[in-house]
């Protein structure tokens, strides 16, 4: 006669250390996701005129191991969108396995969804959204996106990473901007892997200064200009959010490293603009990413008849990362953006160095 099974048999200790164990289900927006899975979720943010609902977009790949939580955003300035597309290559790349990932990644690819659809910077009141954190339930609509942002996405991440490009009509050289005095920033900024690091300072509002009063280290990446999806700065920016998620060990480090390993990052330590002397027309002599000495040429403003002919000199010695792009300009516009470093031929040779890594393919499964 066989022996009964008891049906209140103890679990082994295996089974026991197993269940203490379990990672958690994901909480956010009143929605569970399991451990192992992904999922898109709508957050309400506004209604339109017509009564029509208004959504943030997005998508939780909560890993089955413990690990990190990590935000990444893009378009909190609407016009500004490479960032949109490094997310989407993100979230399609081969990498991003809910099954193998260690930690929850959130990626919120569109922020301000009023000026994505309208192709704009602002929200519809005309507010920047990057000045209005942590934000109010009861505030401004401004006020109300930076709310739930900071409260949905902020308040439950240890890691933070926003997308941006230059305003409408400038362009950025890809670059990393962060609060480098806090040694897990720099951390992250050196893990991003590009050439050029500004050791920037905080701006009250923007969500990089409510992600660091909560103690998440966070990092700005800039690259491009709006309105334009950019393959390179896309490139760029994808293949340093994978590096930054290695880092932090939300990823196994690949085995072929590409050939960015092999430059070296610099820390700028300051930066300046050059504006414009008069009103005119501009013709650009020195573009984004060149080297210049102090008193350089770096463009001539005329009249239309190409009389009254001024010249644009850099006013400090460094990197151009960034410019306008427009050929009409105001006495005292902004037109180039100069970083001084100690060394500016090793930032060119790191850039050219860089430049040749992009070869690499990061392109989405």
């Amino acid at each position: 006669m066989s022996a009964t099974k008891s049906p209140n048999r103890p679990r082994t200790d295996k089974a026991a250390n197993a269940a203490k164990t379990a990672r958690a289900d994901f909480e956010i927006h009143h929605q569970r996701i399991a451990p192992g899975k992904r999922q898109q979720i709508e957050i309400p943010v506004a209604k339109t005129y017509d009564h029509m609902d208004v959504t943030m977009p997005v998508e939780v790949v909560h890993g089955a191991h413990d690990g990190p939580v990590l935000f990444v955003t893009a378009a909190i300035h609407g016009d500004e969108i490479n960032g949109v597309e490094i997310i989407r290559r993100l979230l399609g790349s081969r990498r991003i396995n809910p099954r193998q990932l260690h930690g929850t990644l959130i990626a919120v690819p569109i922020v301000n969804v009023f000026g994505f659809n309208r192709q704009t910077r602002y929200l519809p009141d005309r507010r920047d959204l990057n000045r209005c954190f942590p934000g109010s339930a009861t505030g401004s609509l401004a006020g109300q996106f930076a709310h739930i942002l900071t409260s949905e996405i902020v308040a439950k991440a240890t890691h933070g990473i926003d997308l941006h490009t230059g305003a409408n009509h400038r362009t950025n050289l890809p670059q990393i901007r962060g609060c480098l005095d806090d040694p897990a920033t720099a951390k992250l900024a050196n893990a991003f892997n590009v050439p050029v690091i500004i050791n920037s300072s905080l701006r009250d509002g923007s969500l990089r200064a409510v992600a660091m009063d909560r103690g998440i280290p966070m990092l700005v990446f800039e690259g491009g200009q709006a309105h334009r999806f950019e393959d390179k700065v896309i490139r760029t920016g994808l293949a340093g959010v994978l590096a930054v998620m290695e880092t932090i060990g939300m990823l196994t480090p690949q085995a072929h490293k590409p050939l960015a390993e092999d430059h070296d990052m610099h820390v700028a330590r300051f930066t300046k603009w050059v504006r414009a002397p008069q009103s005119g027309c501009l013709r650009i002599h020195k573009h984004s990413g060149a080297a210049v000495k102090k008193g350089d040429r770096l463009g001539t403003i005329s009249d239309p008849f190409g009389h009254n002919k001024e010249t644009v000199y850099a006013n400090i010695s460094g990197i151009i990362i960034g410019q306008s792009l427009l050929p009409l300009v105001n006495n005292g516009d902004a037109l180039f953006h100069i970083a001084g470093f100690d060394d500016s031929d090793a930032v060119i040779d790191s850039i050219d160095l860089y430049d040749a890594s992009l070869g690499v393919d990061q392109s989405p499964a």
